[in-house]
């Protein structure tokens, strides 16, 4: 898959759609959903940076990255949003068998999801899910990997956060042999299980998600928004004028 270089990070220039059939049809896909946060911190820590462009597909999520990604091909690309490419593909996947695995989050919001996905597709193959104890990304794949290499299941969504979900991804590759495909949907599995709102798709068209997502948990999200939106800005008009 063609890639372009927004700030230090390999962006694959594709969209939800291919990306969802990529996850029914092949194997060993690992998918990073890439925001202005995302491309933020991997120009400041080598180690976040080098494994995100370690993962075969990096999504051009949020309006500020796929803008930027269109801006620098001289194409239109749209938002590769976790929560579309997690409903599309298991869309797509009840017609394949596709079986799903669940990593992460909490065990009351990991069964609301499951319940409401059920709900919504009933032919959906589940195989699982575990929600683990806090700890590491070093951690997890310790305490986890024999276990995860013994999961009968073609995907497996991780919700543990940005970085968290990636180096744990990552890591885990490097020390499994296995064909599943891991995708880090962070948030996702709270938006389908409604325990957090997810914004309509005309603001979040409109570049304004993040809006709502700041109002419904400040404290965590204010330096993601306030500083590192505007660091991303700033560091793209620099790889524009400077470094193209």
């Amino acid at each position: 898959m063609k890639t372009t270089k927004v700030l230090q990070t390999n962006i694959s220039e594709t969209n939800i759609i291919q990306v969802s059939e990529i996850l029914n049809t092949s194997t060993k896909n690992r998918v990073a959903i890439c925001n202005a946060n995302t491309l933020v911190r991997s120009v400041r820590n080598i180690g976040i940076r080098n494994s995100i462009n370690n993962f075969t597909i990096r999504a051009p999520d949020g309006f500020p990255v796929a803008k930027a990604l269109s801006f620098l091909t001289k194409q239109k690309f749209s938002r590769v949003d976790g929560y579309k490419v997690f409903i599309q593909t298991i869309e797509y996947g009840l017609s394949t068998g596709t079986r799903h695995y669940f990593f992460g989050n909490n065990e009351k919001i990991t069964q609301l999801m499951i319940g409401k996905l059920t709900k919504k597709f009933p032919d959906i193959k589940i195989a699982g899910y575990l929600c683990p104890e806090f700890m590491s990304a070093e951690d997890l794949v310790e305490n986890y990997k024999e276990e995860i290499k013994s999961i009968d299941t073609d995907i497996i969504w991780v919700s543990l956060g940005f970085p968290k979900q990636e180096l744990f991804i990552d890591t885990l590759y490097s020390e499994i042999e296995t064909s599943i495909n891991f995708v880090g949907v962070g948030a996702v599995f709270e938006w389908v299980a409604g325990t957090k709102k997810k914004a309509p798709e005309w603001i979040a068209n409109l570049g304004f998600e993040w809006l709502l997502r700041l109002f419904q948990d400040p404290k965590r999200l204010y330096k993601r928004y306030l500083i590192d939106n505007t660091l991303f800005i700033l560091y793209f008009l620099r790889q524009v004028f400077f470094r193209r």
